[in-house]
Parts: structure tokens; C-alpha cells; sequence
């Protein structure tokens, strides 16, 4: 293929149509940057300009100071003995998964697990053992039922699972299972246990010690306003030398870390956003206000929002049968959604999506989540 001038103009200048909509998509509401993380970009933008400060290893650079965020600041935050920061969350599982490495290995998940841990645990070689839920329209998750399945991996292995996984709030539905509960069955069974909070850990607080986690992984891009791709991996000293264990030839680099951790304007935006991320946390209470009170609204015009109802997170999943009824005359067919708040300027329910969908209502305000609200309902009427 010849590289026209026309071919080379199509990547320059791109724009994002969608930057100054009404945000509900659940990959990005807690993902927006904030003012001092595009300032961030500009100043750190080129390369991996962060790495001139760089003398061992990017968590060791005192300035910019990400020496004391990577280990003082965040190990606060997350309530955890030792941090890095990584390129995504599902990295930080498979760096966990990968340290624990044996022949048959088992690991416990949970049913709503994303796939990313599943893909993870493939790619560690691991044998997977999912925990149920209780099925539609909860999908809640027994903390007994982790017990009984450690003790049918126990039956059929003579071993524990070597580790179990417990994703907080799932992805799907927003549910935020008792995970202090699930812990404390680990515990029992020696069994260390992974909290996957990529929809949690710069939403609202999480703390891996009061939980009785002993690793805990975050999404940097999907929830501390951070420009990705970007996550953490927390561990408990307890298991600190193991996954963060140095390299017999390059004496300074982690062999988890394939040498050095997240950099450039990953970490630099999400260090400008971290003050913001920490007082924001504090406002959680509202946030499930918020999600309780839309939820309300589309149920009032025919939705069904399926999981915990009343709900305690951002992350919503709604049934839409009298949507799916409309797409099948509508023009645009099963895109006529995705039309109708695109010309609202409402981005984050997926193209195509009309039977069910997700959205978030995070960082919204009422008067914004009324807009969204009322949207849905002027579809329906002017369909109908």
C-alpha cells in the first residue's frame, strides 16, 4: 500500500466528537482527567520524558516525586504494605498469578470475574475454578459458597487453591459482594485472596486491610482520572518479596515489572489527579444517592435495573424491552439508541445495545443525570 499524502492526513488532527457530552459510560466516568492531569500531559508528553529523571528503577525517582507516591501515598490510600504501578489492572492479576506459577495450580474466582482475570489465569497456566452466583436478577455471591468450593477443589486436588480472586464491583452489574465475609473464609483456608477493584479504588474508599485482602489491583484509567492505559498492584509484606522479587542479572529490576513500572503521562496524570481522587472518595455517599435516585427515574418509565436494587454503586445494568420493542421498527434498527442520545450529546450506552446495557452515573450531578433521564423518556414517547 503507497503512503499518500491523503493516507498520511487522515492521522493528523483527530478529534473526538464526544469530548464535551453528557459521559455515562462506565469505562470512563471515573476515568475523566482532571485540570492538573492534562497539565501533566502537556509537561511530561514527550516519550517516556519521565525517565530522564531516572537512575534505577521509575519508582525510585525522587523528582518529579513519585518515590513518595508509589510508596508512601498510595500504600495509604489502599490500606496495603507495598505498591507499583502498572500498565492496567489485568496486568497487576497476571503479575500476582504469574509469582504464584506451579504445576496445576487452581485458582478460585468469582462467576462475574472479568475476563482479563480469566485471560490472566490462562496465561499463567492456572486451573479455574469459578464461584456461582445466585443467578438473575441479583447475582449476588455467598461468601459460604467460596468455603464450599475450596473444599471441593481440596476433595479433588488434596490442596487448597493456591489463590482465590474476588471482583469488587463486578463489571457487568455494579455489585459490591461482602468482601470482608469472602475474606475471612480464605483466611480459614490459608488461601490468599486478590481484590480486583477496577470500578472501585478511586471511587470510593477501599481499604485491602479492613477488607483482609491480601493483594489488591485498580484501574488507573477506568477510576483515578488518570490517562491510561494504567493500573496498581498492591500487596500484603507478606507477599511483597514474591511478586516483587529482583531479577538475578539486572540486580535493580523486578522481574514482575519486566524491569520498570508504568511512566510517562500514565503516571504523571495519575499523580497530578491523586489529591482530587482522595478528597472525591469522601463523597461516595452521594454517588450511590445518585445511582439510587436515576435508577428510580428509568424504572419509572419502563426500565428494570438488574443486581442489587436499591443499589451501593455507579455501575448500572438496565433490561429495556420497550426499547428493543421500538428498535425492531425504528429506522436505524438496534442503533437508533445509540442516534437518539447521540443527537442529545449523551455518549456511553455501546452502539447496538437496546435489550440491556450498562451506564454509569458517576461524577453527574442531578441536574445532568435529569437531562439523561429525560432523554430516555422523550425516546420512548416520540417512538411510541
Amino acid at each position: 500500500m503507497e503512503l499518500t499524502n491523503n493516507t498520511l492526513q487522515k492521522f493528523k488532527h483527530i478529534k473526538r466528537e464526544t469530548s464535551d457530552f453528557v459521559n455515562i459510560d462506565p469505562l470512563q466516568t471515573a476515568g475523566i482527567l482532571t485540570p492538573e492531569a492534562r497539565e501533566a500531559i502537556h509537561e511530561w508528553a514527550d516519550g517516556y520524558s519521565v525517565c530522564d529523571f531516572c537512575t534505577s528503577t521509575v519508582d525510585l525517582i525522587k523528582k518529579p516525586p513519585i518515590k513518595d507516591f508509589v510508596h508512601k501515598a498510595l500504600p495509604s490510600f489502599l490500606g496495603i504494605d507495598e505498591v507499583r504501578v502498572t500498565t492496567g489492572a489485568r496486568e497487576a492479576k497476571f503479575a500476582i498469578m504469574n509469582s504464584f506459577r506451579t504445576e496445576n495450580a487452581t485458582i478460585l474466582i468469582d462467576e462475574l470475574a472479568h475476563y482479563s482475570t480469566i485471560v490472566a489465569a490462562q496465561r499463567a497456566n492456572f486451573n479455574i475454578v469459578k464461584v456461582p452466583s445466585s443467578g438473575y436478577p441479583k447475582y449476588k455471591i455467598d461468601p459460604e459458597d467460596y468455603a464450599k468450593s475450596i473444599e471441593n477443589i481440596i476433595s479433588d486436588t488434596k490442596k487448597p487453591p493456591t489463590l482465590a480472586l474476588l471482583t469488587y464491583p463486578d463489571g457487568n452489574y455494579g455489585n459490591l459482594q461482602d468482601a470482608e465475609s469472602i475474606a475471612k473464609k480464605c483466611q480459614e483456608y490459608d488461601v490468599p485472596l486478590i481484590l480486583n477493584c477496577a470500578y472501585s479504588v478511586g471511587r470510593m474508599p477501599v481499604n485491602a486491610k479492613e477488607i483482609g485482602a491480601d493483594f489488591i489491583v485498580a484501574s488507573g484509567h477506568k477510576s483515578m482520572a488518570s490517562s491510561g492505559p494504567i493500573g496498581l498492584l498492591g500487596t500484603s509484606d507478606q507477599y511483597s518479596d514474591i511478586i516483587f522479587r529482583k531479577s538475578p542479572t539486572n540486580k535493580n529490576k523486578e522481574v514482575e515489572m519486566l524491569g520498570c513500572t508504568a511512566r510517562g503521562t500514565t503516571i504523571m496524570t495519575m499523580m497530578a489527579s491523586f489529591p482530587t481522587v482522595v478528597e472525591r472518595v469522601n463523597n461516595w455517599g452521594q454517588e450511590v444517592n445518585n445511582a439510587r435516585w436515576f435508577s428510580l427515574k428509568l424504572e419509572d418509565i419502563g426500565l428494570k435495573q438488574v443486581g442489587d436494587n436499591p443499589h451501593n454503586h455507579d455501575l448500572l445494568f438496565f433490561e429495556a424491552p420497550i426499547l428493543y420493542d421500538i428498535s425492531q421498527k425504528a429506522k436505524g434498527g438496534r442503533y437508533f439508541l445509540y442516534k437518539e442520545l447521540k443527537s442529545r450529546s449523551i455518549h456511553g450506552v455501546k452502539p447496538g445495545l437496546t435489550k440491556n446495557f450498562k451506564l454509569s452515573t458517576y461524577g453527574l450531578d442531578k441536574e445532568k443525570l435529569s437531562y439523561v433521564a429525560d432523554s430516555f423518556k422523550e425516546i420512548i414517547e416520540k417512538h411510541t
